[in-house]
């Protein structure tokens, strides 16, 4: 069965996009800097309220610089966290959208592939931790 679905609600399209819509269809492309909205906003976009919502969240946390923000974490280390929280919890679409820009960011083959055996040895060692239900050797400081 052929289909050219991509999610189980039909996608609102740019060019069908008004007000509220519109304008964060806009403020994406122009964030991070690309010709179209990708279908995780296009799908988002069904309820204008939650798009609004998800997108200015993740343009605070992934594009600080875009509302004038600093953050501590440059724009690679942020991709790759959000890389290797993505193939942990098993998002194809996520770990494609933040491969591709981590590799827009300079991240080579190489790297990639010693970031992903670094998600599989911690994905492995924290379920055997957990499942030991180890207590921590060490704690972080508090300031």
């Amino acid at each position: 069965m052929a289909t050219d679905r991509i999610a189980t609600v039909a996608p609102v399209p740019e060019a069908a996009a008004t007000g509220k819509v519109a304008a964060v269809y806009a403020d994406i492309k122009a964030t991070k800097n690309i010709t179209f909205v990708p279908n995780m906003w296009r799908v988002l976009a069904t309820n204008p309220d939650h798009l609004e919502l998800v997108w200015t969240r993740l343009k605070a946390i992934m594009h600080p610089e875009a509302s004038g923000r600093t953050s501590p974490l440059d724009p690679l280390t942020r991709e790759l966290i959000a890389l290797a929280v993505s193939a942990t919890n098993g998002c194809s679409y996520c770990v494609n959208s933040h491969t591709a820009a981590a590799r827009k960011l300079g991240l080579g083959v190489e790297a990639l592939g010693e970031v992903m055996a670094v998600i599989a040895l911690f994905n492995s060692t924290n379920a055997i931790a957990d499942g030991y239900q180890i207590e921590p050797d060490i704690l972080p400081p508090q300031e």
